[in-house]
Formats: C-alpha cells, sequence, structure tokens
C-alpha cells in the first residue's frame, strides 16, 4: 500500500495543497498530529485537507483535542486516539497528545508516560503506528540538543514491532529516518512523504 503521510501542518495553506495534491497517488493518506495552532483554527485546517483523493487516517497533536477533531472531521475521515483500525488489510494503530507532558501550558493536550503506556497497551500488532510525539532518542532532538521524546511509544514500537512508525510533535528532527529493531521510523514534518508498507 502506498501511503503518504504529514505532521504539523499548523495551518500552512501551502503545504495543505501540496498534499491534497500528492494524495491522487496515495492508498491512503496520514495525518500524525498538529493541523491548528493552539487549539484554534481546526474548521480551517480541516476545510485545506477536503479534497484528499485517498482515505485519511489522522491522530490529534497536542494542538488539538481527540474530541474537537472527531466533531471537525469531515465524513469518512477516521480519528485514532488510543485505537486501531484495519483498511484493505492493513491493521493502524493511532495515539495522538504531547507525550510526555510539554511545558506549553493549558492549552496543549498532553499525556503522561502512564496513561500513554495504558493506552497504547491495547495495541497488541499493527502494521503501521501512527503517534504525534516520537520515541525517546528517536527523532526527538531539540535545536538545543535535548531528546524530549516518549518512553512510552518507543516500549510500544520495541513491542509492536510495525513495519513504520511515523510521528511528528518536534519540528527540530523533521525529515528524521531510522529503524527500531525491524521498524522503519519517520519524522514527518508538513511535507509529502511516501511510504510503501504491505503488499
Amino acid at each position: 500500500m502506498k501511503i503518504l503521510a504529514f505532521s504539523d501542518l499548523h495551518m500552512a495553506r501551502s503545504r495543505a495543497a501540496d498534499l491534497v495534491a500528492a494524495s491522487a497517488a496515495a492508498d491512503l493518506v496520514v495525518g500524525a498530529g498538529d493541523y491548528c495552532n493552539m487549539r484554534q483554527g481546526l474548521d480551517e485546517a480541516m476545510a485545506m485537507l477536503s479534497g484528499m483523493a485517498a482515505p485519511l487516517v489522522l491522530v490529534p497533536g497536542n494542538a488539538e483535542s481527540a474530541e474537537e477533531l472527531s466533531d471537525t472531521v469531515p465524513e469518512g475521515v477516521h480519528v485514532l486516539h488510543g485505537s486501531g483500525m484495519e483498511l484493505d488489510g492493513l491493521r493502524l494503530f493511532g495515539l495522538g497528545y504531547g507525550v510526555p507532558e510539554t511545558p506549553f501550558g493549558e492549552w496543549s493536550c498532553d499525556l503522561s508516560e502512564g496513561a500513554a503506556t495504558e493506552l497504547l497497551a491495547r495495541c497488541v500488532s499493527a502494521d503501521v503506528l501512527i503517534v504525534h510525539s516520537p520515541p525517546k532518542g528517536y527523532g526527538d532532538e531539540t535545536s538545543m540538543g535535548q531528546l524530549v521524546g516518549s518512553i512510552a511509544v518507543r516500549d510500544a514500537i520495541e513491542r509492536i514491532q510495525p513495519g513504520l512508525a511515523v510521528f511528528g510533535h518536534i519540528h527540530d528532527s523533521w525529515g528524521y529516518r531510522g529503524h527500531l529493531g525491524q521498524t522503519q521510523l519517520a519524522n514527518l514534518g508538513p511535507t509529502v512523504n511516501w511510504f510503501e508498507v504491505g503488499s
């Protein structure tokens, strides 16, 4: 399956147009969170993505809640947060929010490592893991050299070993590619990213 994936759109209209245009060649489009800014403008962000030509699966970032995203997405768009689904035989599991908690204040949708561990425990197996926050030590380095990713996400990837795990959140590490065991890792950013998974 040909997957188009992105994260951290933050209402960038030209980026959204690029993604919608690219979706004509995709079997699936995946968004790894942060479509709006500080809980504002989600309706507008979803309108920018409304022309997607392939099924769209989204997880919330820390800039929008799962409820806000579920209430705003167009009909037929799937929102995953501590939940999974199967699409044409491809098993997907998603977890949004900032993990661990961010320093950004009340507007940010965050989870503790413990809460994230509980939600990720629902996933027994997956082909693609879609998370907003990176795994600790992989694609999570800030401009100050701090590694701010999630231990819970890292542990889940090591346990599940999906073929692909995609994330965003840490803008300084957009474009990161790596592996954790057998899992291909990618910190996406708001650009066109292509992946082949499964048959």
